[in-house]
């Protein structure tokens, strides 16, 4: 990633720099419910809440147990982060003594068993959903899929296009520009997205019952109690190789470079065998294990730090969603739930990562090949294993650099763009968020992964008491906050609807699910879809 600013200073030139403001931002935010013994939850998604499959705000992710709370786009982050607390309220309200774990490594499980796989009703697309997740048990293990973060969406201002496309006289069509662009955007975070683990990673250390089910990886782990282990320069083991790195997918090299290349890398990934796989099979004893037998079973299941998306109909693949529509947002998956804050996230980290994509987007993008995603991973790994490791150093394209001196490259790149984005706001906001991570930088005692370890140091907890103890201040807080009536209302009437929405669906004459998982695995850009 070069720091050019000539995208910019175009903009300022013109007087067209306001384009930049008002992208729109949400957020999916994963939550553990724990019954009150500490341990996770074995009851049903709460009825209350509505139906998981339907709603569009209260979900649930891997287990029926992994709430995942869901906002819409807004273009002030204060309107992202108000929703989110309305509908945190609103679950509170209905979770009848559970509450939700506010870190992102799980404690309170015992084993795979102790996971419940994510239910979703009688319907085929409920039941795809369901063996999908059934796949993952078998390929990864169920404690992986336990594992809660934060994914921030964001789509770049709808005005800003047109002006990019006029002042750089580009020869594609918008809607191919917009594409093109957005994938330079995707490239250059993969380049820098170590930052945020360093900053904002809160996953330094993990309960040893979390290896019940893999001992044999607590070998590589110093134990910080009798029942944690940790590293003790870890920012986010929730992104090293024992959360969101699958080993299993180290060699898929998925294409970055174009749309087209996206797509059609992802799609054969998506139709290609994988042998370890087809030895679990997909029917046994007339049972589904997985979707089928491939390297991924759907597009989902590729774990990466960012994601090119667009909006998908009902039963539509999302790399068809992608090819027919094009990009319409990406969504960064990197984010560790911040324990020290109930809803898990605060305004300024929202405000610098909007300005960091935004950095991503108004740089200089190379293309990328296999070797540089491989040092991007490394990058990422290293920072997610030692990230505070005093002097730890990092490849930049090809040549050493410290951690320090990289990050502060990055935030100086950010500060033009921090200042536009202030706008004519007297408290500059976005750069008062900058000048927060200035101080990070220069101390890794700040960092969210060391004030977590502190904290279990000072009151000789293990990260499992920690983490309840913490949890349970959370709960406390939103319970202290009931929701006002006329909320309220709106978020029971959400809840109703979507029960009569899983219900229809339910009620519609279902093919035969066989048939029904091959017209969806064989669509095609010319195909309408079920």
């Amino acid at each position: 990633m070069t720091f050019t600013t000539n995208r910019l200073n175009a903009l300022l030139a013109t007087g067209n720099e306001y384009t930049l403001c008002g992208g729109c931002k949400g957020l999916e935010k994963e939550s553990l419910r724990l019954a009150d013994s500490g341990f996770i939850s074995q009851t049903l998604h709460p009825h209350a809440l509505g139906s998981a499959l339907t709603h569009s705000a209260i979900t649930t992710d891997y287990s029926e147990a992994l709430i995942e709370l869901i906002t819409p786009p807004f273009a002030d982050v204060k309107d992202t982060l108000n929703y989110l607390q309305q509908v945190h309220q609103f679950v509170y309200a209905h979770l009848e003594g559970e509450i939700l774990l506010g870190a992102s490594m799980p404690c309170g499980i015992d084993g795979d068993d102790s996971i419940r796989i994510a239910e979703y009703g009688s319907s085929n697309v409920g039941r795809m959903k369901h063996i999908y997740r059934h796949g993952l048990w078998h390929r990864y293990g169920r404690t992986m899929q336990s594992i809660a973060g934060i994914h921030f969406n964001y789509s770049v201002p709808e005005n800003l296009w047109a002006v990019l496309h006029q002042q750089e006289n580009s020869p594609l069509s918008l809607a191919e520009f917009t594409n093109d662009s957005y994938f330079g955007l995707i490239r250059n975070f993969q380049r820098v997205g170590w930052l945020i683990l360093y900053l904002f990673g809160a996953s330094p250390a993990i309960c040893k019952n979390f290896f019940k089910s893999r001992p044999a990886l607590m070998a590589q782990f110093d134990e910080f109690d009798n029942g944690t282990l940790y590293h003790s320069f870890a920012t986010s083991l929730r992104m090293s190789d024992i959360g969101y790195k699958s080993n299993n997918q180290a060699s898929l090299n998925i294409d970055y470079n174009s749309l087209d290349g996206y797509v059609d890398s992802l799609g054969k990934a998506i139709t290609t065998p994988y042998p370890d796989y087809e030895k679990i099979g997909t029917v046994v004893d007339g049972e589904y294990q997985q979707l089928n037998c491939n390297i991924l079973q759907i597009e989902n299941e590729f774990y990466s730090t960012i994601r090119p998306k667009q909006i998908a109909t009902s039963c539509e693949k999302p790399t068809l969603a992608l090819k027919r529509r094009g990009v319409r947002y990406v969504e960064m998956r990197s984010l560790d739930l911040d324990i020290f804050n109930p809803l898990g996230v605060d305004e300024g980290k929202l405000r610098f990562i909007e300005a960091l994509l935004l950095t991503c987007l108004l740089s200089d993008s190379l293309k990328m090949s296999a070797a540089d995603h491989k040092i991007n991973n490394a990058n990422q790994l290293a920072v997610a294993n030692e990230g505070r490791k005093p002097d730890l150093t990092l490849n930049r394209n090809g040549e050493p650099v410290t951690l320090q001196d990289w990050a502060n490259d990055i935030l100086q790149a950010m500060q033009p763009v921090c200042a536009v984005l202030d706008e004519n706001a007297t408290n500059k906001p976005y750069s008062a968020a900058l000048a927060e991570q200035r101080l990070v930088v220069d101390d890794a005692n700040l960092t969210a992964s060391a004030r977590m370890l502190a904290a279990m140091r000072n009151n000789q907890q293990p990260f499992a008491h920690f983490a309840l103890n913490t949890s349970a201040e959370h709960a406390r807080y939103f319970q202290a906050q009931p929701l006002d009536a006329e909320t309220t209302a709106q978020f029971v009437a959400m809840a109703t609807e979507s029960h009569a929405k899983q219900q229809a669906i339910e009620n519609q004459p279902q093919r035969p699910f066989a048939e029904f998982l091959q017209r969806y695995f064989d669509q095609t850009c010319s195909q309408d879809h079920d």
